[in-house]
């Protein structure tokens, strides 16, 4: 079978573990032997045996002589599990075909030179920038410590999100509702500003999509969530699942009573432009959040903009018009001028239900 079949099927098997598997990447392998794909393995969690061991335990013996195909180049150091490359050359694989360079410095380049050291022939970069595009977040996280940042909007045709009265719902319909819950489940966490915490007390949660509940966030300088939100629930069910970032002159009585009733709390130094976005993101790396959706409102937006934070910019727009006398999606960036605007090169525009959803870059 061509290299290129069968790393597809490695990538599919990848893109199971996505969002299961933080924060170590998605990896898919598959072990073929003449023109027949003899085992299949992906990386299910973190912890748990790695795609190539997946594969060689359900070849077992067959293994001897075949290729192997994996998505991420095999680690070659004890973590949580012992290293991809000893079980490979232990198992009699002839030929590893290998999809992106793991950019973690633990391994990079050391996992290939060990199996080429045991005399097994290796073939690097193919589809190389699919493997890699899989697992962006763990890239950036591993080699810079800070989450992979999503800043998703949903507004109208004109980039309003609410009518001059304030109603928002619903702008964009139901296929798009289902497409951010698929988004919530990917990511580690999502996070809102206090404004839109407070308006539309969400619950930023997995409902409507297959996966796991992401870390809720949320940036509130005053302390002013009260323990009643709909975001305080489940976080007493053994897992941290809400996180408040909060000034260090915020009331100590109220961030008592968000600790009690099962919040983490993490106290930064604030300005009168807020809380440090920086340090949060910071602290959300040491904390082993690998991906972040953010979620609102405008004013969080435009912080991400103006400081360049944002790595995904996800913008859905419902087919309506709302006005100039609407709420924009963006709060003010205070440009001096064009040259100044945050700009953005577009990956992917596809429709959902009714809608539009415009993927886009940084152009940096």
């Amino acid at each position: 079978m061509a290299y290129e079949e069968l790393m597809r099927l490695a990538l599919a098997l990848a893109k199971k573990g996505v969002g299961r598997t933080s924060p170590n990447p998605a990896v898919g392998s598959v072990i073929a032997k003449g023109n027949s794909v003899i085992a299949k393995g992906w990386h299910r969690k973190a912890g748990g045996p790695h795609a190539e061991i997946e594969a060689l335990r359900a070849a077992g013996a067959a293994s001897r002589g075949a290729t192997l195909v994996v998505t991420l180049e095999p680690c070659c150091h004890f973590g949580k599990t012992p290293p991809c490359t000893d079980a490979i050359i232990a198992s009699g694989i002839k030929k590893v075909i290998v999809g992106a360079p793991d950019p973690n410095p633990k391994v990079s380049g050391k996992g290939v030179a060990a199996l080429r050291a045991a005399g097994i022939e290796v073939v690097e970069g193919v589809f190389s920038s699919e493997c890699s595009a899989l697992n962006e977040a763990y890239n950036k996280y591993i080699t810079t410590g800070l989450p992979f940042v999503t800043l998703k909007l949903a507004a109208s045709l004109d980039g309003r999100i609410a009518a001059p009265g304030g109603e928002s719902k619903w702008i964009t319909g139901e296929a798009s509702r289902r497409l951010v819950h698929k988004m919530r489940a990917a990511v580690d966490a999502v996070m809102v500003g206090s404004e839109t915490a407070l308006k539309d007390d969400p619950e930023l949660n997995v409902r409507l999509a297959a996966g796991q509940n992401p870390v809720r966030v949320v940036l509130d300088s005053s302390m002013r969530l009260p323990a009643t939100s709909k975001l305080f629930n489940g976080t007493k069910q053994g897992r941290e699942s809400l996180i408040i970032f909060t000034s260090k002159k915020a009331d100590e009585r109220l961030v008592r009573r968000a600790v009690e009733a099962g919040a983490g709390v993490i106290r930064l130094p604030a300005s009168k432009d807020g809380l440090p976005l920086k340090k949060v993101l910071k602290a959300l790396g040491a904390a082993g959040i690998t991906s972040l959706l953010v979620e609102g409102g405008g004013l969080l937006a435009a912080s991400f903009l103006k400081e360049g934070l944002a790595d995904s910019l996800v913008v859905f727009y419902g087919p309506m018009v709302i006005g100039g006398d609407g709420l924009s999606m963006v709060g003010p960036l205070s440009l001096k001028g064009l040259r100044n605007a945050p700009r953005f090169a577009a990956v992917r525009v596809k429709k959902s239900g009714d809608d539009i959803v415009a993927e886009l870059r940084p152009m940096r």
